[in-house]
């Protein structure tokens, strides 16, 4: 969801008297890049439990579904910057308003996803040391832990993400201040550094092959979670998707090029991915995507009929609810069966199929009833 941050009046200091800043002309919703996210977030649940081989030709997506991760990251570079660079570049960008709204957003729901993980806390109990539980209590609720790798799944697995996204919110009034090319040249010039430079540690993990020669999903070593969950090594995809804003900027939403852009874009990524056995599993990590996504989000924020298609309400609907469904899908999962609900209801014969729409009915119940309401009244408090 493109959240639009409420303007303020600001005073003036020569009538003495308030009166509303000139601002940015409001920023238009890209209802497709909603709907992206909704098959982003659904392929996670996907690649968690699923058998690929039930998707047929949409196999190769699932099997590789952790990819989507590193979409999002990069995705939330470039929303923040097309909600915000204007601002900035105008002198309105206000930091406080900027970390409200996105704690007001993000955090109840945080939170509340730790308290459905509780069963998982308990399981963190029985195989941690009393001084790794006691640190990873501390650290998760803060947005800590994934500067740990050993810590950085604990008690939520989907969690660590935003601890990713707390470190890019605390970086973000810095670098979208930051002065960038203002011509084509020097803006695919920085995308290509960027790439580069998101590449650079999964390529070193995979020539210095610190866990052997093949690593894959479930290598669990330092180096290996230390690429795929802490900060640094996503940070960046997070810029490359600031500068993609800047580029995205340049294009009319109605100009043709969009759709061919979008169509080369989901081509590669599902090219990449049906070859994906074969690619160095770190550099499928963030790096070796980066340019394929980019390309799909400028096909995707375009008037076209693949924007069309993405920007189907229903899509949409569970794209906005996208980080609910993401952050408690893995232990709510966990709560559905242990509960063996669907066995007392006789509904086991149709799961996993059931479980799929009880996880997206509990995203889209937890968007209306604590992510909205609580926005809305920490927003007003600090009014």
């Amino acid at each position: 969801m493109l959240e639009q941050p409420a303007e303020i009046l600001h005073p003036s200091p020569e009538a003495g008297a308030a009166v509303e800043v000139i601002k940015p002309a409001k920023k238009s919703l890209l209802p497709a890049l909603s709907g992206l996210r909704a098959f982003a977030a659904l392929n996670i649940v996907f690649y968690h439990f699923s058998n690929p081989k039930w998707f047929g030709p949409f196999a190769p997506i699932v099997d590789n579904g952790y990819t989507s991760v590193s979409f999002f990251l990069l995705m939330s570079g470039f929303i923040l910057a097309y909600n915000y660079s204007d601002r900035a570049q105008s002198g309105q960008f206000k930091v406080k308003h900027f970390w409200i709204a996105r704690f007001s957003r993000l955090y109840p729901v945080y939170i509340f996803a730790l308290i459905v993980s509780l069963g998982m806390l308990m399981a963190e109990w029985h195989v941690r040391t009393h001084g790794e539980f006691a640190l990873g209590v501390v650290l998760t609720p803060l947005l800590l832990q994934g500067w740990i790798p050993k810590l950085a799944t604990f008690w939520n697995t989907p969690a660590w993400t935003m601890c990713t996204e707390g470190f890019f919110y605390l970086i973000f009034p810095v670098v979208v201040c930051w002065q960038r090319p203002q011509r084509w040249r020097g803006l695919i010039g920085l995308l290509a550094l960027l790439w580069v430079a998101g590449m650079f540690l999964p390529t070193l993990y995979t020539l210095l092959q610190p866990d052997g020669p093949h690593p894959g999903r479930y290598t669990d070593s330092f180096w290996m979670r230390a690429l795929k969950f802490s900060p640094p090594p996503h940070v960046p995809a997070f810029l490359f998707g600031i500068v993609l804003a800047d580029v995205d900027a340049r294009i009319s939403r109605a100009n043709r090029w969009r759709l061919l852009l979008g169509i080369l874009g989901v081509g590669a990524i599902y090219t990449v991915l049906y070859y994906g056995d074969l690619m160095p599993f770190a550099l499928m990590h963030d790096g070796l995507l980066m340019p394929l996504f980019g390309l799909a989000i400028l096909g995707l924020a375009g008037h076209n009929i693949v924007a069309r298609f993405f920007g189907f309400w229903p899509f949409v609907a569970v794209g906005q609810a996208s980080y609910c469904l993401y952050i408690l899908h893995f232990n709510l999962w966990d709560l559905i069966h242990k509960s063996h609900m669907l066995e007392a209801t006789h509904l086991i014969a149709f799961d996993p199929w059931i479980s799929y729409g009880l996880l997206v009915a509990g995203a889209l119940l937890t968007m209306k009833l604590i992510e909205k309401p609580t926005q809305k009244w920490i927003r007003g408090l600090v009014r």
